[in-house]
């Protein structure tokens, strides 16, 4: 055990930026999962099925702790909530027409987005390397996107998707705005359960019905409701100690992650996708470099010769 934290420590990465490395590559399976289940669901059902789910399983985890939940507490679960709800609503509407590597490729584009909210919301302007790391990221990303995202059109699952990427941005933003303010376990309970109570409050407002039950979805509805559940708490806890932006290079890593569950599904990479593969894991380390500015000296004044 000491060996491995030494190996991290020697790669730059602290705990909770390894442990967002974990619920990224997590997050690289989802795209291909979410857009199988919409051939059996809609997506509004299937982000209240997803997020209940998530809620309630950490309602069970959390019991002991949900004592004394505070109003500051319910308003900060419930603004990440709608994030939530927003953003992957938006996006597993999109899932329905759009393929999951155009999805992946869409969603990407809330990397840049982060550094601008961070200065906007948080009024904390990011660091050069946090910035060149998420720059190096994103470059990346429009590579692992191949010569086939130039001609991405607007279509409506690609617009929805498009617009997803801001609440997705304000999510993080968000997670950061209210850490050291708020108890973990207790956001994390109604930011969960809020995101899938809008999920079905949603469905009758686009006239989405009740899908036939079936394992098509319940399985990978519930299935990633576990996930979720894993993954805002793991958000909640390392982003008290990492950036919006060092975690956004990392983030940034997700369509990474999916082209390597697709390779070993037997997917081949080509030459492009691997190089932007190697940028975003570059972005990722070059995002933990200080690039401070080299102060200038001022001119050393020569001592006035003493007499013999």
């Amino acid at each position: 055990m000491l060996h491995i934290r030494r190996a991290g420590r020697a790669l730059g990465f602290s705990r909770p930026e390894w442990a967002l490395i974990g619920i990224t590559a997590l997050w690289g399976a989802t795209f291909l999962i979410v857009h199988r289940a919409m051939a059996t669901s809609g997506p509004w059902f299937f982000i209240g099925v997803r997020f209940l789910s998530a809620g309630l399983f950490s309602a069970v985890l959390f019991r002991r702790r949900l004592h004394g939940v505070t109003w500051v507490e319910i308003g900060a679960g419930a603004s990440i909530g709608a994030a939530i709800y927003l953003g992957y609503g938006l996006q597993t509407a999109g899932l329905q027409t759009v393929s999951p590597s155009e999805s992946a490729f869409v969603t990407a584009f809330y990397v840049p987005l982060v550094p601008l909210l961070q200065l906007i919301v948080l009024r904390k302007p990011p660091s050069r390397g946090a910035v060149f790391g998420v720059l190096l990221a994103f470059a990346g990303l429009l590579l692992l996107a191949g010569p086939g995202a130039a001609t991405i059109g607007l279509r409506p699952g690609e617009v929805m998707t498009l617009l997803s990427t801001i609440p997705i941005a304000g999510e993080v933003i968000l997670i950061s705005l209210f850490t050291g303010t708020v108890r973990l376990a207790q956001v994390t309970v109604v930011q969960l359960l809020t995101a899938g109570l809008l999920g079905l409050a949603t469905m009758p407002v686009v006239h989405e019905g009740v899908p036939r039950l079936s394992w098509a979805w319940a399985l990978p509805g519930v299935g990633l409701g576990l996930a979720s559940a894993v993954i805002q708490l793991t958000m909640n806890w390392a982003q008290r100690s990492v950036t919006p932006t060092r975690a956004t290079a990392i983030y940034a890593g997700e369509p990474v992650w999916g082209g390597l569950i697709g390779a070993l599904a037997g997917d081949r990479l080509p030459a492009s996708a691997l190089i932007g593969g190697a940028l975003v894991v570059a972005g990722v380390l070059v995002s933990e470099l200080p690039f401070r500015r080299r102060s200038v000296q001022p001119p050393a004044i020569n001592a006035p010769a003493t007499a013999p």
